[in-house]
């Protein structure tokens, strides 16, 4: 006698059969517009899959063999290179120069982002003047500025120098001291990220009605409480999405780097980008730059998450 419980409803097996004929209106049309989209979605996922996906997978799979001179995969030791890289003096000092980039960078170009917006928001005579000037920075490349800021710290003929001298001031070793270069090239950073960032926050400023600051002027605020209760508010999102744009800037820097001091001196620049790039191009250890590589990329997709998990919860939706 058959199981009862394996007997089909004939209603079933026409559903089966039937393909979207036996599926309501409603969810024929549903699976239509998923499809639609996933085709019109489908050069992007392409090229997601070509170069991320593809190359993610295979970073992960070298970091986890010892490689030959020309990188190819010759021994598997599993989660070895890993294990060394946490007791690895160089990588603990990259992850440090790393994360204090980050801080040198990011609250101040958001500080004085917001600043720069601000007065850019002003209604006066030749304001499309000023906010040409401080946006010229988006079209100037990295390694552009990098040459400039090379001049300015100059120990010698750098302008910056020249002028802390004019004031009595001694000269600073901006680049060549293991003391200052961080900073330095932290200071390069900001000026190439603020036209950006006040670009992007003006738009954000000039997005918000003018009848909440009516309504606050009315209610007797002042300038200061405007901005807190109006201002930083509704400009809580664009705030949100710079801050996270900035943070992944701020530690995939190399260009910087690079130019200006690459590593040095004394390892004090040297970030986990630069790290990896010496690691896999000079020192030849590809295992050993793939797992760099993958440990960056976990701590950025951490900081990230923590971002959406605590930081999103003060954004204010309109």
């Amino acid at each position: 006698m058959a199981d009862s419980s394996l007997i089909v409803p004939p209603g079933k097996i026409r559903v089966a059969h039937g393909g979207l004929r036996g599926l309501s209106g409603p969810q024929r049309r549903e699976i239509k517009k998923i499809v639609e989209a996933l085709f019109y979605l489908s050069p992007a996922l392409v090229i997601f899959i070509v170069f991320v996906f593809v190359p993610l997978l295979r970073t992960i799979r070298l970091s986890m063999y010892l490689t030959d001179p020309i990188g190819r995969a010759v021994k598997y030791v599993g989660l070895l290179q890993y294990q060394r890289l946490l007791s690895t003096p160089d990588f603990l000092n990259s992850l440090q120069r790393s994360v204090l980039f980050v801080l040198y960078t990011v609250p101040i170009t958001l500080a004085l982002s917001m600043i720069l917006a601000l007065l850019g928001n002003l209604r006066l005579k030749r304001i499309d003047v000023f906010r040409m000037v401080f946006s010229i920075t988006i079209a100037v490349s990295a390694a552009t500025a990098s040459l400039i800021f090379m001049y300015l710290f100059h120990p010698a003929l750098g302008m910056l120098n020249y002028m802390l001298s004019l004031v009595g001031l001694p000269a600073v070793p901006w680049l060549i001291s293991e003391k200052t270069a961080l900073l330095s090239v932290s200071l390069t950073t900001v000026w190439l990220q603020l036209g950006l960032n006040t670009v992007i926050l003006l738009a954000g400023m000039q997005g918000i009605p003018e009848e909440l600051y009516e309504s606050a002027m009315i209610d007797g605020a002042n300038g200061w409480h405007k901005f807190r209760s109006i201002t930083v508010p509704m400009l809580s999102p664009t705030l949100f999405f710079l801050l996270i744009i900035d943070v992944l800037a701020a530690f995939q820097t190399f260009t910087q780097i690079h130019v200006m001091t690459s590593g040095g001196p004394l390892d004090s620049t040297n970030v986990l980008v630069f790290s990896i790039y010496r690691e896999f191009y000079f020192n030849g250890k590809y295992g050993f730059a793939a797992a760099q590589s993958i440990m960056l990329f976990i701590i950025i997709l951490v900081l990230t998450i923590i971002q959406f998990g605590v930081v999103e919860k003060r954004v204010h939706y309109e």
